[in-house]
């Protein structure tokens, strides 16, 4: 397993922006697909964003296309989330995770190292 440690949340005003990160332990954290999730209170944990371990494919939830980013730098072990035009119902802890095989991107069961966390609140 590798570790994974998400910065960048915080409270935002609807229609800002925030930069997450999510930096991995490790020179092989590269070799890996990685993926973003969220968790709003109450609400089970769902799919935000993937990106292949090149970084030459990216996936997005519906909620989010057209206004989240997915990059990741090999080189530096990061894999960022641009997150724009935000809006109270993006208000969740968001986690950042190694995806281990071939499996759907979507589904949680084929990540197996998770962070912490970062908070994300959206409001007025």
């Amino acid at each position: 397993q590798v570790q994974l440690v998400e910065s960048g949340g915080g409270l935002v005003h609807p229609g800002g922006s925030l930069r997450l990160s999510c930096a991995a332990s490790g020179r092989t954290s590269r070799l890996y697909g990685m993926g973003w999730f969220r968790q709003a209170p109450g609400k089970e944990r769902e799919f935000v964003a993937y990106i292949s371990a090149s970084g030459g494919s990216t996936n997005y939830g519906d909620s989010v296309k057209g206004r989240f980013t997915i990059s990741r730098d090999n080189a530096k072990n990061t894999v960022v989330l641009q997150v724009n035009s935000l809006k109270p119902e993006d208000t969740a802890v968001y986690y950042c995770a190694r995806k281990y095989n071939s499996g759907r991107y979507y589904e949680q069961q084929w990540y197996d190292s998770w962070g912490q966390g970062t908070q994300v609140t959206v409001s007025s």
